[in-house]
């Protein structure tokens, strides 16, 4: 379907949008980033449980009564990270360019959101794990997971509109839990190990025989 503003892809028109920040000041935004980046770089470099309020405040060059009127406290702020990083994939997803972004087949939009969900991922695992295991099922009550879904459904409904696109889905985004994908880093499984298993898994699912 065409509307004024040319064609749209499926995800396009019916991916619903992951928590709509609000309206900010320029110098409240900046901060923000700021903040965000920095807390970034040294969660990365140390973990999650080893970095003080105070040396994300001094990283990101700002007081530390702006990250604590902000965020809270570290949670806060390991929250407001995750919910940024997650954003911005989706933006990819809606906006950039193919094949994570629209124009690409189904099967390839796929992998490529397979891929870079992995990264993701990888990069802030321990805030994937508390997200998801903050209780008993917490993966599927999180709107995150069901933004994630939603897109998959979408995708798979367009490759192979015969199958089960709501379980396929979830047979999909299974792999991308975070305790398993802790689990198998421990073992030894590297990214571009996992990254080809889980190609293959859409492969098998999607291309047509």
């Amino acid at each position: 379907m065409n509307d004024s503003n040319g064609p749209r892809s499926v995800s396009q028109r019916d991916l619903p949008v992951l928590g709509e920040p609000r309206p900010e000041r320029a110098d409240a935004r900046r901060n923000r980033l700021k903040v965000l980046e920095a807390a970034d770089r040294l969660f990365a470099e140390r973990g999650v449980k080893n970095i003080s309020l105070d040396a994300i405040a001094a990283e990101a060059g700002v007081g530390k009564g702006t990250v604590f009127r902000r965020f809270g406290d570290r949670a806060g702020l390991a929250v407001a990270l995750l919910d940024e990083r997650e954003r911005e994939l989706q933006e990819r997803i809606l906006t950039g360019p193919p094949p994570l972004g629209p124009g690409a087949p189904a099967v390839d939009r796929l992998t490529a959101f397979v891929d870079a969900y992995l990264e993701l991922l990888d990069r802030h695992v321990e805030l994937f794990i508390d997200s998801e295991n903050a209780s008993d099922g917490a993966r599927y009550r999180i709107g995150s997971y069901w933004l994630w879904h939603r897109h998959v459904v979408l995708l798979v409904e367009e490759a192979r509109p015969e199958l089960d696109a709501a379980y396929v889905a979830h047979a999909v985004l299974a792999p991308l839990a975070a305790d398993l994908h802790q689990a198998l880093r421990s073992e030894g499984f590297d990214l571009d190990r996992m990254r080809t298993g889980l190609k293959s898994v859409v492969e098998l699912l999607l291309r047509r025989p």
